[in-house]
């Protein structure tokens, strides 16, 4: 996404002469948004056709298409010189346009599993290649564009950004409006209408009109009657028979389907919550109370049956149903989709669901569960979360999930100070036979408990689950307090499983069992005891909120034997899988980028390879900065979707104000050093200060944040826009007439290869090391810049 505003254009280096055709202008912008818009649709459609570890393949085939895009451009200049501008650019951009509904139905129809093997990395292969050719149309177009009309670079490039711009603002209210498949055709209909626009012919122009015209009545006709939806979704086929609803939105695909005598919600083709279809006043001896009941988060109802909760993810609402019927008087729900609140529980199934979401003591709120709870003003008998896991990416990515942060030691600091003084959080997660999800909350909790002064925490905890562990996986209540449970309340919940027998104690404070709970609370130090586990358990933060993956780093390089299999394995194998990607990446990037551009220099010495790092550098640099800045700002914005959306906006944004400027500004030899420097000292400063300034203003409005945004972002932002631009004058100004066209080549290929292997480098770094690691990296990669530009310095 540097990328996106720094590989689509190069840098300005000529003055406009002469006025430029609007013409040009308004189909640079209409090519761009549609460019970047494909790239962030693509984003959801991945995360539910495939895993929402392949969120970020999206960037990584935008950012090879335009490359190779280019590379081609320059390895068939010749061939190309025999076209008009107009006309070529028109024909690309209706091949682009056609190219687009096709890549859509190869994704869709594409079966792609988290199993290692043959089949499914050829498939995988096969989709990370297709999706790039509209990108590398786009890259063919701007890199002709731009070569042929350099004098006017300045505005053309400004055209590109506002075009990348508005496809930040865009893609929000069209993945509301009309979903992810339909937003994918609606920026072929922006690549066909940009065609329109460079038409040289009536002709021409009327083929690109009736083009995007069918795309148009393509997404009319699929918006009402879903003629283009989900087939094979996380490798399996999607059966539409059962399917009675299905809504996309930014956040994600929901669907409700006909489950025997059931009705459940499906979020991105994978988790799912019942639709409760019970009155609260009616329930008591039916079939809904025995089931309701006899589950492990009934104990909370057990325990604080009149108590005042708040329940986060709600989604059909069982915990919900649970609370009013045992007599709460009020229920605060916090559900993140308000397609589940709003379309389905109060509107197309509100009688179904006996209104349960409209009566007085409850209060249904549109949010994300932990920003709701850290600026309530409210305290509560309950904080309760019963698999709160969607597993749905949410368009930021790799584990970018809002539940990630609702599962760190700070998250859970905050439920306990949100609870009246008896008050407990009861959080039910899955658990398997060695077990991992129930015990890595517990250990969360325990180091939250230490946090706020409680020094030994042995008699904090119930632990309960339904029947015995597995390899398959349970549900498994913790309930945890900031005071010790008392003898009356383990007295009621022996009480309770005693009266249903499918609750079995796993951790009682008075009952001591050689369980890996019992052995992790007597420790008291969930660190140590993580150390010597067979999974890692250890307490997560909001700096690497990567609650669900459970492997340490020898059993993601293959020694697994031995371990569960359950349904959490998919977390565990998607970070495999991010390693699969990543070769793929790097086996494209020589392909389609590196190779070529070395065949044609034919020989090494005509390359300055040394310099060329510099590129390297920066586009490492940039994208590490990006997508830990998106990842960073998911808690503050409250959505991943928003993260995704505000954070490329400002950096896209001023990053080519950046750009425009540093012809200006850096003309004088030693200049050029001045912004990398000013890059490095800032993001090394945002490391250690931006964490805090964003929880301390969380609280804040959301329009307060995005101002807020801006501040923290588009300074900074300014100043990366402006070493490629200027590295590649100085490099230009450097070189021999006879060696400055490869070198000027290989630097815009080097840059967009690095921005396409750091796109998965940066989750891998995350996830092993954390948001301020991945940060401090990209500092690296600019003071690396930063070392190597005074041999770059232009020529006096």
């Amino acid at each position: 996404m540097s990328a996106l505003s720094e590989t689509l254009a190069p840098p300005v280096i000529n003055s406009p002469a002469k006025k430029l055709p609007r013409a040009l202008l308004i189909g640079v912008a209409a090519s761009s948004c549609g460019a970047l818009l494909l790239e962030l649709a693509l984003t959801r459609l991945f995360s539910v056709v495939l895993f929402y570890h392949f969120a970020f393949l999206a960037i990584s085939i935008a950012l090879l298409g335009l490359g190779s895009g280019g590379v081609f451009a320059y390895l068939r200049k010749h061939w190309l010189a025999g076209f008009e501008t107009r006309s070529l650019l028109s024909a690309l951009c209706v091949a682009n346009a056609l190219a687009v509904p096709a890549v859509l139905e190869i994704c869709l129809h594409l079966g792609v599993s988290l199993e290692l093997s043959r089949v499914n990395f050829v498939r995988l292969t096969a989709i990370y290649l297709v999706s790039a050719v509209p990108f590398f149309i786009t890259g063919v177009e701007f890199s002709v564009l731009f070569a042929r009309e350099a004098e006017h670079i300045p505005w053309l490039y400004g055209a590109d950004l506002a075009g990348g711009a508005l496809a930040c603002l865009l893609v929000v209210p069209l993945l509301n409006w009309l979903g992810g498949p339909n937003t994918v055709l609606f920026a072929g209909a922006m690549a066909a209408g940009a065609g329109a626009v460079w038409a040289a012919s009536p002709g021409a122009r009327r083929l690109t009109l009736v083009l995007a015209g069918a795309l148009m009545l393509l997404i009319a006709a699929n918006h009402s009657s879903k003629l283009i939806d989900i087939v094979y979704a996380k490798g399996k086929f999607r059966d539409p028979a059962w399917v009675e609803f299905a809504r996309w939105s930014a956040i994600s695909r929901v669907e409700v389907d006909r489950q025997q005598d059931a009705k459940a919600i499906v979020i991105d083709a994978d988790a799912s919550t019942y639709i409760m279809n019970a009155a609260p006043g009616q329930w008591k001896g039916t079939a809904w109370e025995r089931n309701l009941m006899s589950a492990p988060p009934a104990l909370a109802n057990v325990l604080r049956p009149h108590g005042d909760y708040a329940i986060i993810g709600p989604g059909g609402g069982v915990d919900v149903l649970r609370a009013v019927s045992n007599g709460s008087p009020s229920v605060t729900g916090i559900e993140i989709n308000s397609i589940i609140v709003n379309t389905i529980m109060r509107g197309r199934y509100a009688d179904y669901a006996y209104h349960l979401y409209e009566r007085p003591e409850v209060h249904i709120h549109v949010g994300d569960g932990r920003s709701f709870i850290r600026n309530s003003k409210q305290s509560f008998d309950v904080v309760q979360m019963t698999l709160v896991d969607t597993w749905a990416s949410t368009g930021a990515g790799a584990f970018a999930l809002s539940e990630n942060s609702l599962y760190t030691v700070e998250a859970f600091r905050e439920y306990f100070e949100h609870l009246k003084p008896d008050g407990l959080v009861a959080v039910t997660r899955w658990e398997f036979h060695q077990p991992r999800e129930a015990l890595r909350v517990v250990s969360v909790a325990m180091q939250a408990l230490h946090d706020l002064g409680v020094g030994d925490p042995a008699r904090n905890f119930i632990v309960v689950s339904e029947g015995q562990l597995n390899e398959d996986g349970i549900p498994v209540a913790v309930l945890a307090k900031k005071s010790a449970f008392t003898p009356e309340e383990e007295s009621a919940v022996r009480d309770h499983m005693t009266a249903y027998r499918t609750l079995t104690p796993i951790y009682l404070p008075s009952k001591f069992e050689d369980t890996p709970f019992s052995t992790l609370i007597s420790s008291n130090d969930p660190y140590a005891f993580a150390r010597q586990y067979a999974y890692n358990v250890t307490p997560v933060n909001d700096d690497a909120p990567f609650f669900f993956f459970t492997l340490k780093l020898g059993q993601v390089l293959g020694h697994h034997q031995g371990l569960d299999q359950g349904i959490d394995w998919k977390v565990n194998l998607g970070v495999v899988v991010l390693g699969m990607v990543l070769l793929i990446s790097m086996a494209a990037v020589l392909a389609f980028l590196i190779v070529p551009l070395a065949v044609r220099a034919g020989h090494p010495g005509q390359s300055p390879v040394p310099l060329l790092f510099y590129f390297v550098a920066i586009g490492l640099g940039y994208i590490l900065v990006e997508i830990a800045f998106i990842q960073r700002f998911v808690l503050f914005l409250g959505h991943p979707t928003y993260a995704l959306t505000v954070v490329v906006f400002l950096l896209l944004l001023s990053s080519g104000a950046g750009s425009l400027a540093s012809r200006r500004w850096l003309d004088k030899a030693g200049r050029s050093v001045l912004p990398l420097a000013l890059i490095a000292s800032t993001i090394l400063l945002y490391v250690l200060i931006l964490p805090g300034i964003l929880n301390a203003l969380v609280g804040m409005p959301f329009v307060a944040k995005l101002a807020v945004s801006a501040t923290l972002l588009a300074p900074l932002g300014f100043a990366m826009g402006m070493p490629f631009p200027s590295g590649l004058r100085a490099l230009a100004s450097s070189q021999t007439a006879e060696a400055r066209d490869n070198a000027i080549e290989w630097a815009w290929a080097m840059n967009a290869g690095s921005s396409v292997l750091g796109s998965v480098l940066a989750i891998v770094i995350a996830i092993q090391f954390g948001l301020n690691v991945t940060l401090a990296c990209g500092a690296a990669a600019y003071l690396a810049a930063f070392l190597i530009s005074p041999k770059l310095r232009p020529a006096a």
